[in-house]
């Protein structure tokens, strides 16, 4: 028996969330099969889970739909967070001062990979 790994990916640009909070969720979901990842993720309290949810989807129906791969033989490979922009903002403080406050935006990656099994007739 021979393996045939194939993988697909999507990636969600400028999430409001700090790529250190969004880390903790994407390693939580790495190795699951993307439908028990999903399931598990609507039940995660993290606001930002919603964001991850729709990554996730986004890249099952990229791999239904562009490489017509069978949605319960994918399988998390990868999942990482990058950084992305980062707004800068202002608070007042005493004496006229002002201190900085940035809030970060995120990437998300999600690659799925298809486990799928080739027979071949040698014998080993």
């Amino acid at each position: 028996m021979q393996k045939n790994n194939l993988s697909v990916k999507a990636v969600n640009k400028n999430v409001r969330c700090s790529p250190r909070k969004l880390s903790l969720l994407l390693n939580f979901i790495k190795g699951k099969n993307a439908e028990i990842a999903v399931r598990d993720l609507e039940f995660s309290r993290k606001r930002i889970a919603r964001d991850v949810i729709k990554t996730v989807k986004s890249a099952v129906s990229n791999a239904e739909n562009n490489n017509q791969f069978d949605i319960d033989n994918l399988i998390i490979k990868e999942a990482y967070v990058g950084k992305s922009i980062v707004m800068k903002r202002f608070r007042p403080r005493a004496k006229g001062r002002a201190s900085p406050i940035k809030k970060p935006y995120s990437r998300i990656t999600i690659v799925l990979e298809e486990k799928k099994e080739i027979k071949d007739g040698s014998k080993n």
